[in-house]
């Protein structure tokens, strides 16, 4: 029981950090493909309705949920114990970074 007890390194959380880097571009960059016919690219139309980019906005944040708490539930069974205490610090940031995201979705 010592062992999970321990911090995790600052290699570790480097690595952890470069990971989580590496999935968010994934995630958006997917997510912005398989969401690429709704919405209007042009938010300032004349007759723009906020519905299409609402549907958008939705269904971006439901993939991304979907994604973020399928890849926490696969790294929680496959990480060592020692380095399961990153996971959720991540999982915030994660639930965080997906609001962050409709920026550069949208723009």
């Amino acid at each position: 029981m010592a062992d999970a007890s321990r911090k995790s390194s600052p290699p570790a959380l480097l690595l952890g950090a470069g990971l989580f880097v590496v999935f968010e571009l994934v995630a958006f960059y997917l997510l912005q493909l398989l969401t690429s016919g709704l919405g209007m690219n042009n938010q300032l139309q004349p007759e723009n309705t906020i519905v299409s980019n609402w549907v958008k906005t939705v269904v971006f944040l439901l993939l991304h949920l979907t994604l973020v708490v399928v890849a926490v539930l696969m790294l929680s069974n496959w990480l060592p114990r020692r380095y399961r205490g990153q996971l959720m610090g991540w999982f915030y940031l994660s639930l965080l970074m997906s609001f962050v995201l409709l920026w550069p979705l949208f723009s």
